[in-house]
Order: structure tokens, then sequence, then C-alpha cells
């Protein structure tokens, strides 16, 4: 070690510690966050101050960005210009400030997210309500410090008399922390300000009924209230904010979404391009064309549907996957006295009332001061205008100025200040107007110490003032509220808007599904052999239909043991010839889900005995059942819920409701069916696994049905791949405990191929049977004989080729039944019950 040199050893934890925690300091105060009392961060306030420093007001000519910049840059911010120009331009941007500060001249960007043009082309000037925010900084109303190289000073805060931080919001991202603050309404916040300082023992409730909720430049909606009245209570939550649209209808009876206002930082050209990727990749379904036609007159993106899409349905598809619908998660985190603060709405409103009494009592000192000052003076040249042959005669025999103060002020006992105001006071002041005005200035000066000094005496009066400027601000600058409020948006309910009629309700075997008036049936004159009810394609069929009304419920299960609801007036309406809709569409469905099970209730939720005596009975092909009350499924959600939890190698395939006392049968591959009583099945709560209902053969086993019985009239149909069937009593199935191995329901050999459906069925059922090749083919089960259980069973068709096979089976009502009941006649829809009607088929 050379000799001098000193070695200190440190523990390095402690020293990256303070070192982290000094920076992280200075980002937090020097950079990121916000002022509680201006809601300036330094750049911002540098930028305004500069600007003033310049003499660039609201009614002077603008002058080039560049030559602010290099101002601020050159005195106050010694970083890159860019952080400078851009400060300065989102400050001038009518959609990023709720009140801008700066009055920008040129391309400044747009909505659409361009950029602003190079500084050396746009110009800027100060906006009238930054000159509120700097009013009085010449009156010692707020501390200054120096600048970088402590040549100039500079403010620590501005004056401003509009809480900006309230109006404007703020967000910034520091080191371990971040702040995201909400903009507002002028008006409101000064209201709320008032009547703070008026009673400051006022609750968050009472202010929140004044200032509302936040209100955002780009206007929009603010869809519930939670997240406001969190915000305001606490300082944080999460507010959501939707896009304002209106559903328009073309001449040709087309319908477009109309939007007109979008969420606050939300980039429309990016808006308008993700609308389009999801057309594109059929995630939103409904939409034939996105066109932006916004102009100076306002913003209007118009969304054209497809003639069958339905307007509110595609509008919550873009809700949900668009930034149309976006959350502001507020984080109001501000320098209070140098330290960052979590505040609440009263905590932000105390601050900033704090900081204008400091302002406004400074303000009465320094202008006291002033005054003092002046009437000092005046009492000099009063004194002077008493004796004014004699002050003429001393200053005339002074050989200089500083000879006639000493005299001045050994002959009339003068101050310094008050000879040397009478040396340098001009020939025109000794007129007998001008010492009119002397002493009348003098007498209104005492009038006004006297008011500045009860001023400082009494706080009433100081609160006062601050009352009455934020008046005259409000009412320099009233403006309405730009966001509206949707208070009550989770207890909105849209049942309101539909008239409960009647409708038919059809599901094909490929799931289209649509809802018709029951009136287009019961009105149209049919012939002998009835009506077409519905066209689907050539290897669809019609595979459910359901009586029902506008308010009731469909519920849908899907095969990873997810259930959704759509009500009937959600489902799209169509007439008799039409396809309908995919199911998929119009479901928050995964792309690798498919619903497997469907059922209608009347009044989901209202009807409290109801739902507490039925159950939801649900099957899944490695044999496991489960059984939960309807009340749990009571609560529908957009996204759906969980009904099953389902494991990997398993998925739900059936879902039927009951009444607690249904024979469940479940059958198997290998030609095994199980029997009991769904009594002995213990109910589970809605997110459980279930229990065993079948044991299977093995690993290559797997279920592939299961029926759930009220009506012992009804047989039981089972179906194999090569085209075998039969039709046993059900008595034929003797009860067991479920978990067992089941009894064989047929004899599987080469011949019959796997079993692959089990039906419970009547003489007023049809089968639809389609091969893997593609043909449908219907059969009658009314011409199916009764077997016994243990049987082979009998050819139901002959199939062409050796590799063909059976690929479904589904049960329908009878042609002549379907014919029907789309006609309308015989249908029930008061009826809740699940196999009272023939129109409850199984899945």
């Amino acid at each position: 070690m050379i000799e001098g040199d000193r070695i200190i050893k440190i523990n390095i934890e402690e020293e990256m510690k303070s070192a982290y925690i000094d920076y992280s300091m200075s980002v937090i105060v020097s950079r990121a966050l916000p002022d509680v009392r201006d809601g300036m961060k330094p750049v911002h306030r540098r930028v305004l101050f500069g600007m003033n420093e310049l003499g660039i007001a609201s009614n002077k000519p603008y002058k080039k960005s560049a030559r602010i910049v290099g101002e601020v840059l050159g005195k106050y911010h010694p970083h890159g210009d860019s952080s400078v120009y851009y400060a300065m331009v989102r400050m001038a941007q009518p959609w990023s400030m709720r009140y801008p500060l700066v009055d920008g001249q040129g391309n400044f960007g747009s909505v659409d997210g361009d950029s602003p043009a190079a500084m050396r082309y746009t110009e800027a000037r100060l906006h009238r309500m930054a000159e509120e925010a700097l009013l009085d900084i010449d009156k010692d109303t707020v501390d200054f410090q120096l600048n970088f190289d402590d040549s100039l000073k500079e403010p620590t805060v501005l004056p401003t008399r509009i809480p900006l931080l309230l109006v404007n919001g703020a967000s910034g991202i520091a080191v371990g922390m971040a702040t995201n603050m909400a903009p507002h309404n002028l008006v409101d916040t000064v209201d709320a300000i008032i009547a703070y300082i008026e009673d400051n023992e006022i609750s968050i409730d009472s202010l929140v009924d004044i200032i509302k909720a936040p209100d955002f430049p780009t206007g929009g909606y603010i869809y519930g209230y939670q997240g406001v009245r969190d915000s305001y209570e606490t300082g944080r939550g999460r507010v959501i904010m939707r896009a304002k649209t209106d559903i328009e209808t073309d001449s040709h009876g087309r319908e477009k979404i109309i939007v007109s206002e979008i969420p606050y930082l939300v980039n429309k050209a990016e808006l308008i391009i993700k609308i389009a990727d999801l057309v594109n990749d059929k995630k939103i379904e409904g939409i034939s064309n996105v066109n932006d036609e916004s102009d100076r007159d306002g913003m209007r993106i118009v969304i054209d549907l497809k003639r069958d899409a339905i307007a509110n349905v595609v509008l919550n598809h873009l809700y949900k996957y668009t930034p149309m619908q976006t959350s502001f998660g507020v984080n109001n985190i501000a320098l209070v006295k140098g330290r960052p603060e979590l505040l609440n709405l009263k905590g932000l409103i105390s601050n900033f009332v704090e900081h204008r009494h400091d302002v406004v009592t400074r303000r009465t000192r320094y202008e006291l001061d002033q005054a003092e000052k002046r009437a000092h003076i005046l009492e000099g040249l009063i004194i002077a205008s008493d004796n004014i042959d004699e002050v003429i005669r001393i200053i005339r025999a002074a050989q200089t100025p500083d000879e006639a103060r000493e005299n001045l002020i050994a002959r009339f006992e003068l101050t310094e200040i008050q000879a040397r105001a009478i040396v340098e006071m001009r020939l025109r002041q000794l007129t007998g107007l001008e010492q009119d005005k002397l002493r009348a200035e003098y007498e209104s000066l005492m009038k006004e110490i006297q008011r500045l000094k009860d001023i400082l005496e009494h706080l009433h009066l100081r609160m006062e003032i601050i009352k009455n400027e934020l008046i005259e601000i409000k009412t320099k600058y009233n403006e309405g509220r730009r966001t509206e409020i949707v208070y009550s948006s989770e207890e909105f309910n849209p049942e309101d808007f539909y008239a409960d009629d009647e409708m038919i309700i059809t599901i094909s075997h490929l799931g289209y599904i649509k809802r018709t008036p029951l009136t287009e049936f019961r009105t149209q004159n049919r012939g002998g052999v009835g009506s077409k009810g519905s066209s689907t394609r050539d290897e669809d069929f019609i595979e459910h239909i359901y009586p029902a009304s506008m308010h009731n419920t469909l519920m849908f299960f899907t095969k990873k043991g997810r259930c959704f609801w759509l009500k009937v007036y959600e489902i799209p309406e169509g007439n008799k010839s039409s396809k309908g809709r995919a199911i998929q569409n119009l479901l928050n469905i995964d792309p690798d889900d498919t619903v497997k099970a469907f059922m209608k209730v009347k009044r989901l939720g209202e009807d409290v005995d109801f739902t507490n005596s039925h159950y939801i009975v649900m099957g899944t092909k490695k044999g496991v059942i489960k059984k939960s009350l309807l009340a749990e499924y009571s609560r529908p959600r957009q996204n759906g819920v969980i009904a099953l939890t389902v494991k990997e190698d398993d998925e739900l395939i059936s879902a039927r409701l009951t009444n607690g006392s249904n024979e469940v049968l479940l059958a198997t591959r290998s030609g095994r069916a199980i029997r009991f009583n769904e009594s002995i099945v213990r109910t589970i709560g809605r997110t459980g696994q279930g229990v065993r209902g079948i044991t299977l053969a093995s690993d290559k086993d797997e279920v592939v049905g299961m029926v759930c019985v009220k009506n012992m009239e009804e047989d039981i149909l089972v179906v194999s791949e090569k085209g075998f069937g039969k039709r046993s009593k059900i008595e034929d199935y003797r009860v067991t405990n479920r978990g067992g191995k089941g009894v064989k329901t047929m004899r599987i050999t080469d011949k019959t191929g796997d079993l692959i459906a089990i039906k419970s069925v009547t003489d007023e059922h049809d089968l639809m049977i389609i091969n893997r090749s593609g043909i449908t083919l219907r059969l009658s089960v009314a011409d199916m004989r009764t077997t016994g259980r243990a049987t082979q069973g009998v050819r139901l068709i002959n199939l062409d080729k050796k590799q063909d096979a059976i690929a479904s089976v589904t049960r329908v009502m009878a042609e002549q039944l379907e014919e029907e009941l789309l006609e309308g006649e015989g249908l029930d829809f008061t009826d809740q019950t699940e196999n009272q009607s023939p129109e409850n088929s199984d899945n």
C-alpha cells in the first residue's frame, strides 16, 4: 500500500442499500411524482415558469417551441430536449389534459397516436389556465431555490389558484412506487373544496356526493361506481371506463354501432386495428366492416353489423375483447412535504387548501409590506409638501444630493428612504392638485393596511378569500361534465327492455341456435303436411325444440366443465327458415371447448323454492358423476363459472336438470350400464370434482352417455357403432349402488362394435343417426320392439362400407309431434321441471 493512501472498509450490503435509497428518493422527488400542492412534476413546473419568464402570455404572440425548450433547458432543466418538449406537448393536448395548460399552434399529435411535429415547426404560448397557476408568483408567495448551476432561481412550487392535481390528474413511475391520478371536473372540484373549507370535519361520503366521479377529457362512461368510491376512500381503486356508443339502423335495415367517445388514454387507431384483427381471426362474429369517419366535428367510428347480428351481443364482445372497455387504476401517491404519501379525496383537498392558505398569507404579508413602505414614503412627501418653501431652500443650498438628503433628515427628522424620495420628487408634484392626490392616496393606503392586518389576524377572512377566488375560477371556466356515470351497472336489468313474449328456441345438431316468435308459427297458412320449421345444412338437423318466454334462461355446459347462461332475449331472432347463429359465437367459450348440454329454466334465481329443490346432475366420460343444487348456478357471469372440475384426461358428456329422485343410468363403450337413484349421490359444491358413478372395464373404456329418468314408462335404448340397437324396459336394469361395474346392456361383439349411445325413449321419439361417412338417417322409435337386456339387439341400419360406422345418435321428437310443436300447438310456457314435456331431450 502506498503511504498516504487510505482504504476504508465498508459493508457492501449497507452501501448498496444507501445508494439505492438515495437514487430512488432522487427519482421520486425530482422527477416522477407530482407535488400535492400544485399537481406538478419538476419538468412541467419549469416549462410553465420558463414560458412565463419569456413573457408569452395567453394574449401575446406565439413563440417557437424550440425557443421555449431552449430557455427551459439552458436555465432550469439540464436533461434531454425531448423530455421537455414532450412534457410541453402533453400539456397542450386536449385529449390528454382535462384542462390544457399550454396553447399550442401546429401539429401537436392526435388521439390516433400520431407524433407531434418537430419543435422547430410548432409554436406555443401559455393557456389562460396556466396564468391562473402562475398568478402572484412575484409576490413572495412560494419559495425559490437555486437552479442546477446556482446562477438563477426557480420556484419549488407554483402558487396555483386551481387544484391542478385533482382537475388534471397525474401519472408517473418512480422507483418502487408509481402514481396514477384521475382528472376531475373543475366545477365539481371547486364545490367540494368550498364544502371542505366550510366544514373541515366533512365526511368523505359528503365530498363524494359533490365531486361524484372522475371526468375524463375523452368523455365516455364510467361503468360501475364501487371502484370510484374505493379510490376516494382509500386512494386506490379501479375505475371501469367504457366507450360511448349508439346503435343506428340504415335505410336497408342493417344496424350500425356508432362510437362517439372512447375511454381515456385509448389510442383510436389502435382500437380500430384491434377490432379488425378480432373480426379477421373470427373471435368476434357479426361485424362486416369498421370505418373511421371522425372529422373536425368530433369522433365517429362506424361498425357495420351483418344482417343476422344482434347489436347488444356484438357490443358486449367489443367491450370484452377490445379497449372499448378498459380500467383506470387509481393510485393517489403524491409528494407531501417532500415525502411520497397515499392520499384519499379528503387528503388531496386538505393539502390544496393548506397550500392556498399559505399562498394567501404570504401574499398578504408581501402586500402589507409594500403598502407600509409606500405609506412611509407618502408620509415624507406630505411633510415636504407642507413645508415646500423650506425644502426647496435646503435642496438649493446643498452642493450634492447626499448633502441635501442629510440636511432634510436633520431638519424634519426624516428617514433615509423618505429623504431620497423628496430629493427625487418632480416639480409637477408641487402643484396643489398633486398635493391633494398625495393625501388621498395616503388615506386609502392606511385603510388597505388595516384591511391586510385584519386578514393576517383572522383565519376566517383568509378562508373567505380562498373561497371567493375559487368561485371566480369556477365562474370563469365553467364547463359541464364530459364523462357520464352509470351508477348502478351491477343492478342494471335488461329484462326491463324486453316484453316477456313467447318464443320457440331451436338448436341444431351442429350447434346453431335461434329464437322465433311463436306468433310467426301460429299465423302462417299451413297445409295438411305441416310446415318446414327451419332450414339447416344438409348434414345438420334440429335436435332440440324448447318453448320459452323472453325472460327465461338457457344454461349451457361445456366439455371442460364450465357453465354459461343466455337469456332468451340474447339469442338471435330468426324466421322459420333461417339457420340461426353458432352457440360458440354467443358465449365466451375457449376455442378448444364445446357445448355438450343445454337446459331451460324459467326464472333462475327468482324462485328460491325451485332452485333449492332441484339439482344439476353431470356425468363425465371417465365415469365421474356429480350432483349440485341448481341454486349454486343462480348468479350468472359473463365469462361463465366452473360447474365441474374436470381432470386433464376427462371431459363432461352430459348434464341434466333433476328433482332429486330421478333414476340415473350410465353406459360404457364396453357394453355395460349401471342404474342407481340419484338420491344416493351426495350434493357437492359447484367447483367440486364429483364422485365415482361407474367403474370402467379398462383404461381404454369410457362412458358414452348418461340418462336421468323420472317417468318410469320410458324405455332405455342403446346403439352400437356397427348399426345395432336394442330397446329394453328400464326395469331390466336392476338398481345397484353407484361406483360398481354395472350390468351387461348389450352383448358386444366384433359384429356389433362398441357401444356409442344410450337414450331414454318413448314411441313419441325418433332417432337421428349420423354415419362417419356423413349420411343422416331418421328412424321411428315406435318401429323398434322391446327386447331383453343382454341380447345383441337388432340391426337398425345397414352400413354400405366396412370401414363406415355410426358417428352419433340423437333423440328427437317424432316428425308429426315436431311439426305440431313448431306450429306452437300444445306448448307449456310455465313448466319448469325437467322431464314433463317432450321438448326436453337428451344431450
